[in-house]
C-alpha cells in the first residue's frame, strides 16, 4: 500500500534513508551559503592542506629529529686502545689512526694495520657525532700520551682521515709538547679540487640538503630515502622498473648498517667530515710541517696511492700528490710517496696484505732514516 503522498509503495527502511541524505545535504558545511559557494569550499579545503603539513612536520621532528638529535648530544671524541708496539725501540711512540667520509670508528681499520705496531702502540680515534673538532682530539691525544709518558706521535689518516689528521699535527707539532714523527696518509684530498667532480657534486648537494630541510642533520628517515636512492643500481632494472626482491634487501641493509647501528656515522658527522675538505686547510697545515718548530723537528710524510690513478674514484691522487712535492718534497723535503697495485680509495680492510706490506718495508724505514737525520739536522742548528 503506497503512503499519502507517494507514488509507489515504499518501505521504512527506503524513507528513513531517504529523510538522512536530506538532512545531510540541509547540515553540511556551507548549506546555507549563496554567494561564492564553490570557491568559498575551496578555499576552505586548501585551508587544511597547511595544517596536515604542520602535523606531519610535528610528529617528523617529534619521533624521527629530536630523540636523535638528543642521542647524538651525548657523543663526544674519544681514543680508544687497539694494540701494543711489537718493536721495543717504539715504545716512546703513539700511533692515532683517524678514518675517513661516513665512517665514525678507527678501530677495525688499525685492527687490519698490524703493521702500524712496529711504529709504536696503536689507537684508533673515534669522532663526535655532532661534528669534528680538531683541537678537542689534539688535547685528547696529549692527554693519553702524557698519562703514559710517551712523547713521540705518529698520526695515520685515510682518505678525509689524512684531513683531520694534518691539522691535528698542526695542533701538536706547533702548540704542545709532543714531537709528531710522521703523518701517513692514504689516497687523501689535500683540498676540494683533489675530489673527483662526481663525488664533489655529491657532497656539494649533501651541505645544500643539510642548510635547506630542517632536521636534516638528524634524520634518520632522510637518511634512510638517500642511503636507499644512492643503492637504486642495485634494484633498477630497465625502464626504470624497481625489482621488488633487491629493493626489499637494499631497504634492510640500509637499516642494518646505517639507520639502526648506532656506530654509524651521522648525517651532521659526514657534513662536517666533507666540509673539512671544502675548507682545505691542509696546504697551510703542510707549510706549517715542514719546518720545525720549538726545537721539534719536522715530521715525516707518507702518502700511500694507487699506481693508477683511476683505481681511486674518488680523489685525484695525482692532484694531491704533486701538492704534497711542492709542500714538503724536494731535495730538503720529508716525503715518501708510495704507489700500490692492488689498492683502491683508502681500503685497507679490502687490502691489508698490500697496505702492511708498504708500512712495514717502505713507510717504517723511512720514518726511522728522517727521524735520525732531523735529530742531526736540529742539533747542529742549536
Amino acid at each position: 500500500m503506497a503512503l499519502p503522498g507517494f507514488p509507489h509503495p515504499s518501505g521504512v527502511a527506503d524513507y528513513d534513508d531517504r529523510r538522512r541524505r536530506e538532512r545531510l545535504r540541509a547540515t553540511r558545511l556551507g548549506a546555507g551559503w549563496v554567494r561564492l559557494r564553490r570557491t568559498r569550499l575551496i578555499i576552505l579545503r586548501l585551508s587544511l592542506i597547511p595544517l596536515v603539513a604542520l602535523g606531519a612536520f610535528a610528529e617528523y621532528m617529534g619521533v624521527d629529529v629530536l630523540p636523535e638529535q638528543a642521542r647524538l648530544a651525548r657523543t663526544e671524541p674519544a681514543v680508544l686502545p687497539i694494540a701494543g708496539p711489537s718493536d721495543a725501540k717504539a715504545g716512546d711512540t703513539a700511533v692515532f689512526d683517524l678514518v675517513g667520509l661516513g665512517v665514525l670508528d678507527a678501530g677495525d681499520t688499525a685492527r687490519a694495520l698490524p703493521s702500524l705496531t712496529t711504529l709504536g702502540s696503536v689507537w684508533a680515534v673515534r669522532y663526535d657525532q655532532t661534528g669534528i673538532d680538531t683541537k678537542v682530539i689534539s688535547d685528547l691525544i696529549v692527554k693519553v700520551t702524557e698519562a703514559a709518558k710517551v712523547p713521540n706521535v705518529v698520526l695515520v689518516g685515510h682518505s678525509m682521515g689524512g684531513v683531520i689528521a694534518l691539522e691535528i699535527a698542526k695542533h701538536l707539532h706547533v702548540g704542545s709538547a709532543e714531537k709528531v714523527r710522521a703523518v701517513i696518509l692514504d689516497c687523501t684530498p689535500v683540498d676540494l679540487d683533489a675530489v673527483r667532480p662526481e663525488s664533489r657534486d655529491q657532497g656539494e648537494e649533501m651541505l645544500r640538503w643539510m642548510g635547506w630541510f630542517p632536521g636534516a642533520r638528524e634524520s634518520r628517515l632522510l637518511r634512510l630515502i638517500v642511503e636507499t636512492y644512492a643503492r637504486h643500481q642495485d634494484f633498477v632494472g630497465g625502464r626504470y622498473v624497481i625489482r621488488g626482491d633487491e629493493f626489499r634487501q637494499a631497504v634492510r641493509n640500509v637499516l642494518r648498517d646505517k639507520i639502526l647501528n648506532t656506530n654509524a656515522a651521522s648525517n651532521g658527522l659526514i657534513e662536517a667530515q666533507f666540509k673539512a675538505i671544502v675548507a682545505g686547510g691542509a696546504i697551510d697545515d703542510l707549510r706549517a710541517l715542514s719546518k720545525p718548530a720549538a726545537g721539534k723537528p719536522r715530521p715525516a710524510i707518507a702518502f700511500i696511492r694507487p699506481h693508477n690513478p683511476y683505481d681511486d674514484p674518488i680523489v685525484n691522487v695525482e692532484y694531491s700528490h704533486k701538492v704534497l712535492i711542492d709542500q714538503v718534497g724536494g731535495v730538503d723535503g720529508t716525503l715518501l710517496v708510495v704507489t700500490t697495485h692492488t689498492t683502491g680509495h683508502a681500503n685497507p680492510i679490502e687490502r691489508p696484505q698490500e697496505y702492511n706490506a708498504v708500512i712495514a718495508n717502505q713507510i717504517v724505514p723511512f720514518v726511522r732514516q728522517v727521524q735520525q737525520d732531523e735529530i742531526g739536522t736540529v742539533s747542529v742548528g742549536r
